[in-house]
């Protein structure tokens, strides 16, 4: 067992769909296994293992629920590469007596749009105010964010493309990636407030390019940034003229959990600027597949996961059925 996850790991982790996946993944795969899985059967020949190995590894797993999901997902597709090579002739998952079921998903906290407000103006004049504006008002992941160049502005017609993302990586560092999915390589159109919140961006970079102060007159139309430049590069990077080294997404996330904490949001992560996007969007009336478009998402996985409740819609919800009650018992 032990020697076929590394065959399994080296060939990409594929899966049901026969694809690889990135190394970031690959990485989080290895150490469930490395952690969980093998010390219970990676010295079994792989045709031995059957359903009570495995169900006997559940019962002793000393994990959080959501882990032990994780652990039957990794487990399950491997395995299941294993039939697809014919290493098995058939997945010892099967007669397995019972999956971890994750507990309940947490998803979570969705503010409403007063909340919104008080979040992002109480970050304004920080360096983080530009950052979490795009994450709240695009609904983009924060790997996006962190990736995108001024290159994927578009003023004109009022749009950012998502390109590309990315990823930290033991073997490989901090590097660009693909979208997740095929569905993240999108568009989205923007409103004129992001817009100039970006140009003043681009402003204070151009001035740095330059050389100038903020207040010294000087036509900036002449000066040009490096074609990769990024639209938030790591600061330390950019004091020194790079333009093009990104930012730790983690450092991000630990300082945007701690601000907004100080603004009375304890336990808020940047991931749920992203929910709280697709919410507000779903909550308005904006059709399902418009959001998941939007987000770059499966339409399924949107209502599954961003369909969060909020104080907003309880106002919304009440409001319409006081109207159908009013028109009934009045």
């Amino acid at each position: 067992m032990a020697e076929w996850t590394m065959c399994w790991l080296d060939s990409g982790a594929p899966g049901q769909k026969r694809q690889a996946v990135g190394d970031n993944t690959i990485e989080k795969y290895e150490r469930l296994l490395r952690l969980h899985v093998l010390p219970a059967l990676g010295s079994l020949k792989l045709q031995e293992i059957d359903g009570t190995h495995i169900d006997k590894l559940y019962r002793g797993l000393q994990c959080a629920p959501r882990t032990a999901r994780q652990i039957h997902s990794t487990l399950n597709a491997c395995l299941t590469s294993a039939v697809r090579v014919k290493k098995l002739v058939v997945n010892p998952m099967q007669t397995v007596a019972t999956i971890p079921s994750g507990g309940e998903s947490d998803h979570g906290i969705a503010l409403d749009s007063e909340q919104l407000r008080m979040l992002v103006l109480g970050l304004k004049g920080s360096s983080l105010f530009p950052i979490v504006s795009v994450a709240a008002f695009t609904g983009m992941r924060r790997n996006e964010v962190l990736a995108l160049r001024w290159t994927d502005l578009d003023v004109r017609n009022k749009t950012l493309k998502v390109e590309r993302s990315i990823e930290s990586t033991l073997k490989y560092g901090l590097r660009f990636k693909g979208p997740k999915t095929k569905r993240s390589k999108r568009t989205i159109i923007i409103d004129e407030e992001l817009i100039a919140l970006l140009l003043s961006v681009k402003t204070r970079h151009l001035r740095l390019k330059a050389g100038v102060s903020d207040h010294a007159q000087v036509d900036l139309s002449l000066i040009r940034l490096p074609e990769n430049a990024l639209m938030f590069p790591s600061p330390p990077a950019l004091a020194d003229g790079d333009f093009e080294t990104p930012r730790h997404g983690v450092t991000i996330s630990r300082d945007f959990a701690r601000a907004a904490a100080k603004l009375g949001f304890p336990g808020l992560r940047f991931h749920d600027l992203r929910g709280t996007h697709g919410t507000l969007l779903l909550n308005r009336g904006v059709p399902v597949h418009t959001v998941a478009l939007r987000l770059g998402h499966d339409p399924a996985t949107l209502l599954r996961s961003y369909a969060k409740k909020t104080r907003e819609a309880d106002t919304s919800a009440a409001s319409i059925i006081g109207s159908i009650s009013k028109s009934i018992l009045g």
